[in-house]
């Protein structure tokens, strides 16, 4: 008997290498306001965090400007940034091997963006249910979309198990109270750490 029946993933970082994209994307807000490019430690925040928590944290000294980011983020077209975008190797492969018999879902805290990556890269072909940010009245870390996933796909969350690589997944899949594989970050709390997507199949499998 199989231990899980659900894989949740996460998006960023996981399914998709958008490291670069989120550089390109929110330098380009920094620049329309006159700003320096994020340093490392920013890059990383906003590489976890939804685009408006973003935003926020990046002008947080300049409470005028902030709303000004704001709208212009809302209205800045995602498209040219997508060149920025690839699959994570090994994706493709190990989704098609595990589905079925396994149910998988994605929890992601992108919200504007996620129909057209879904439409590019056609991730619905690879996912029982998507929940991302708009979805829910509370991003991650919040449980809240991980249990949105579970109530749809009728699934109890001792059969589920959660896929990230951020200590905001780490949160998230603590909150929610099922077991987390940490993707490319040995330095997060999980009961399995890899370091290549093909590795997820075994224990998906097992």
């Amino acid at each position: 008997m199989r231990r899980f029946d659900l894989a949740i993933f996460d998006c960023d970082g996981v399914i998709l290498d958008s490291r670069e994209s989120n550089r390109a994307y929110y330098n380009s807000i920094l620049e329309r306001f006159r700003h320096r490019p994020m340093i490392d430690e920013e890059l990383s925040f906003v590489h976890m965090h939804t685009t408006e928590e973003s935003v926020r944290y990046l002008f947080k000294k300049e409470p005028v400007l902030q709303k000004e980011a704001l709208d212009y983020a809302r209205s800045l077209d995602y498209l040219p940034f997508l060149a920025y975008l690839d699959i994570e190797p090994g994706v493709n492969e190990t989704m098609t091997s595990i589905r079925p018999p396994l149910l998988t879902a994605l929890f992601t805290n992108r919200s504007n963006t996620m129909p057209r990556l879904i439409e590019i890269f056609g991730l619905d072909k690879w996912f029982d249910a998507i929940v991302c940010a708009s979805d829910v009245s509370n991003p991650k870390p919040d449980p809240e979309g991980v249990f949105k996933i579970l109530y749809r796909l009728h699934i109890s969350r001792d059969k589920a198990i959660y896929i990230g690589d951020s200590v905001v997944d780490e949160i998230v899949a603590f909150r929610a109270g099922i077991p987390l594989i940490a993707y490319k970050n040995s330095n997060l709390k999980a009961m399995f750490h890899v370091e290549h997507f093909s590795q997820i199949k075994s224990i998906l499998l097992d």
